[in-house]
């Protein structure tokens, strides 16, 4: 069978070893010729995996002369992904208090209200949070090989979020539990007339 290529992901993970492992200083021709052999990265690919590592902050970078010069050393790699790692946990407890408001802005449409443009708001409200939370989700995972135990305290933050979701699902289930028994409707009524999309189910 045919050999199963390295992910972007395997690459760049490599790339970091060459530089932990050597704490040495590499221009790319170097690098081009090192990787392939060392590590199985295709010489073609090295340039756009050294710049994905620059750009992250991961890998430093500087012009000397004619030449640029490329290192990393393992405290200065932690630091960034730990860094990284805690803006993206300040995303989701930003995401989690947005939930929590409207959890509440449920909770009083409850009490014999209704305004149909007030529930749409909120269902395309959460739309959009679930979207950040996927996006804030595959960010993490991008971080996953080069610190477990800090991403793994993020997966259980992940949870947390993803059981606030559910319990607002569960709201708007008990939302339209109460119209129908209050006013007779039928459930695909309700969906039509508040704009809740015939799929909406938990998280699993």
């Amino acid at each position: 069978s045919k050999k199963k290529g390295l992910s972007f992901e395997e690459k760049r993970a490599r790339m970091m070893e060459i530089f932990f492992e050597t704490k040495d200083v590499f221009q790319l021709k170097d690098l081009e010729k090192i990787a392939p052999k060392e590590k199985g990265i295709t010489s073609m690919s090295v340039k756009e995996i050294l710049q994905s590592l620059v750009d992250d902050g991961m890998v430093d970078t500087d012009r000397i002369g004619t030449s640029n010069y490329f290192w990393a050393f393992p405290s200065k790699a932690l630091h960034a992904r730990k860094r990284k790692l805690e803006e993206l946990e300040s995303q989701f407890t930003e995401s989690g208090q947005k939930k929590e408001t409207l959890q509440k802005s449920i909770e009083k449409s409850k009490i014999g209200r209704e305004d149909t443009a007030e529930r749409a708001a909120l269902l395309k409200e959460l739309a959009a949070l679930r979207q950040k939370k996927e996006q804030l989700k595959t960010e993490i995972d991008k971080y996953r090989e080069c610190d477990p135990d800090v991403v793994e305290e993020m997966r259980q933050t992940n949870q947390v979020a993803k059981e606030a979701a559910n319990r607002w699902t569960d709201n708007i289930f008990s939302i339209k539990s109460w119209a129908k028994r209050k006013f007779g409707f039928e459930e695909s009524r309700i969906d039509k007339g508040f704009g809740i999309p015939e799929d909406l189910d938990y998280i699993d």
